[in-house]
């Protein structure tokens, strides 16, 4: 048997998040049914993470296992016509039989999209703000969670994560037009709807309802309860997933 890497993407607007679960439509199910039709066997997937329902990916990556000497590029064309239109397979790569696509992971980088103006063309996939937000101040802001690595303040309340650790890279909002911005945040690992809590948080700073130090309070705090509202999850991406060094066999 041989390892594979399958390089993805998805909109996930129609999906209860990228984890198979009872009675819901999933990334990973979808990927397994089609996989699985292509090479007519029962064909498990795992993922780097589990995006939540509603969230996107423009880059995922899944390992499986299977007979060795998959013709990569034909496979990837193959299983694009199985696969529903909001899914497309970009690339796919024999690896080592230790990689792990979600333990070999070294980092992970999110994008929340907001506007500040209202847009028809951008509704599906970005944040409209009513308000008038200092961005300098959310960057100010933003640069506090590289000093820290425990997360709970951000963590969806009664889930079973072992810890709360994380290790923040990047952290910044950039601006990309007139009235349009992205938060930018890379790490190690991501709790469940961090980003999301985060983002939400680092609103209520640029409204002026957090300054600094309640902003650093909210985090040593360690309570969701401490934090901002989550905001929607069409605005959010999983742009990029680091590996290092991987050994790809041609």
């Amino acid at each position: 048997m041989q390892r594979y890497f399958l390089y993805l993407k998805y909109d996930g607007t129609a999906y209860h998040g990228w984890q198979v679960q009872p009675g819901g439509r999933t990334v990973q199910g979808e990927l397994q049914r089609a996989l699985s039709t292509l090479l007519r066997e029962d064909v498990p997937v795992v993922g780097a993470g589990r995006t939540d329902t509603g969230v996107h990916a423009r880059m995922m990556v899944a390992h499986f296992d299977a007979a060795e000497g998959l013709d990569c590029g034909q496979t990837v064309y193959r299983l694009n016509r199985i696969l529903p239109r909001d899914m497309a397979a970009d690339r796919l790569e024999c690896v080592p039989a230790d990689m792990h696509a979600r333990f070999s992971a070294v980092s992970r980088t999110y994008r929340y999209y907001v506007h500040t103006r209202r847009d028809p063309f951008r509704r599906a996939y970005s944040c409209e703000m009513f308000y008038n937000l200092d961005f300098d101040m959310m960057n100010r802001a933003a640069a506090l969670l590289l000093e820290y690595d425990d997360f709970a303040a951000f963590c969806k309340s009664h889930t079973d994560v072992k810890t709360t650790l994380c290790k923040v890279a990047e952290a910044r909002w950039v601006r990309d037009g007139e009235y349009t911005w992205h938060f930018v945040i890379t790490a190690n690992r991501f709790l469940r709807n961090m980003v999301r809590a985060i983002v939400g948080t680092l609103i209520d700073v640029g409204r002026g309802r957090i300054g600094l130090e309640g902003f650093r309070k909210i985090i040593e705090g360690r309570s969701r309860s401490g934090a901002g509202d989550s905001v929607p999850a069409c605005a959010l991406f999983l742009e990029n997933i680091e590996y290092g060094e991987l050994e790809i066999k041609s």
